[in-house]
């Protein structure tokens, strides 16, 4: 081999290296923004209901899929807050008016107490519906919740129908109208699905 060829070769090396080096980093860097992309993506009405397991009152484990075939009515809410303590009665009713249907409130609290602070709150309102316990904020955190109340209508495929930000009156026919459609005729196209403020 000549000396020329192998000047040519060495000069070529690090062009090479320099190239490779320049798509693993463009590799990285994509890989990471596709990643917090994804982190940030808020989860709403037509996606799927991320799954999770949580403690409930009851001392049990509940996943969400145990809600399978049901329109599930998952409202994330706290005993310190003031909306949720008006909200609370009208779901209760609501959870009595639907009893026999294929219907399930699920209520996940957020406070970081336990049982101790959150039983007495629902002694006082009559609450008879499942309440899990989110104590440090993994489930509201994989829901990107922005505050409370704020309720998830999923319908008995597991697809969130609709997304509620903050209190309702669930004794409205307004405000129940998605779930009496999704209790009377079954699950839509997720594409009809949408948010509401």
């Amino acid at each position: 081999m000549s000396i020329k060829n192998t000047e040519d070769n060495e000069k070529g090396l690090p062009k090479a290296a320099i190239i490779a080096g320049i798509v693993i980093v463009v590799a990285i860097v994509v890989f990471i923004v596709m990643g917090q992309r994804e982190k940030y993506e808020p989860v709403v009405a037509g996606t799927v209901a991320p799954e999770f397991e949580l403690p409930g009152l009851d001392g049990k484990t509940h996943k969400l899929s145990e809600y399978k075939g049901k329109v599930v009515f998952l409202n994330f809410w706290a005993t310190w807050c003031k909306p949720c303590e008006e909200e609370i009665p009208s779901m209760q009713k609501l959870h009595e008016n639907l009893k026999g249907f294929p219907f399930e409130i699920v209520a996940v609290s957020v406070d970081k107490e336990g049982p101790e602070v959150v039983e007495p709150f629902l002694k006082h309102y009559g609450v008879t519906f499942p309440v899990l316990q989110d104590r440090k904020g993994r489930i509201k955190e994989l829901y990107k919740t922005t505050g409370v109340p704020e309720t998830f209508i999923i319908d008995q495929n597991g697809v969130i129908a609709e997304k509620v930000w903050g209190p309702r009156d669930w004794l409205d026919p307004a405000s129940t109208k998605a779930i009496m459609e999704l209790v009377q005729y079954g699950p839509k196209d997720s594409g009809a699905y949408k948010q509401s403020r």
